[in-house]
C-alpha cells in the first residue's frame, strides 16, 4: 500500500512559477514510476510527467516540456514538479501518481492540489 499527498498548489500570474512537491509513504520501493497527472473542469486526466524511480529517467507531455521538470529524491520519498512560464490552459488539479510495473496502469493516487493560473 502507498499513500500520496500533494502540496504546493495555489494562484499564480501568467508567466509565473510554482513547485509542487508529492510525498509518498508506505511500499514506495516497489513503484517502478511516479508521476504527475492534471484534469481541467470538464476535461479528462491528462498526463503531464513521469520519472523512473530506479534510472531516473524523465518523460514529459509535449504541451509542457521545456516548462516544467519533474525530479525525485528518493531518500526523502519524494518527487517534485517545477512547473515555470506557466499559462492559463495549465490551471487543472494535479496529481501524483505511482505505478509498480514498467508497464501498466498507475496504482495509486494522492488527493490532488488546485493550480490556478490567471492571465
Amino acid at each position: 500500500q502507498v499513500q500520496l499527498v500533494e502540496s504546493g498548489g495555489g494562484l499564480v500570474q501568467a508567466g509565473g512559477s510554482l513547485r509542487l512537491s508529492c510525498a509518498a509513504s508506505g511500499s514506495t520501493f516497489n513503484s517502478y514510476f511516479m508521476g504527475w497527472f492534471r484534469q481541467a473542469p470538464g476535461k479528462e486526466r491528462d498526463f503531464v510527467a513521469a520519472i523512473a524511480l530506479r534510472g531516473g529517467t524523465t518523460y514529459y507531455a509535449d504541451s509542457v516540456k521545456g516548462r516544467f521538470t519533474i525530479s525525485k529524491d528518493n531518500a526523502k520519498n519524494t518527487v517534485t514538479l517545477q512547473m515555470n512560464s506557466l499559462k492559463p490552459e495549465d490551471t487543472a488539479v494535479y496529481y501524483c501518481g505511482a505505478r509498480l510495473g514498467r508497464i501498466g496502469p498507475y496504482d495509486y493516487w494522492g488527493q490532488g492540489t488546485q493550480v490556478t493560473v490567471s492571465s
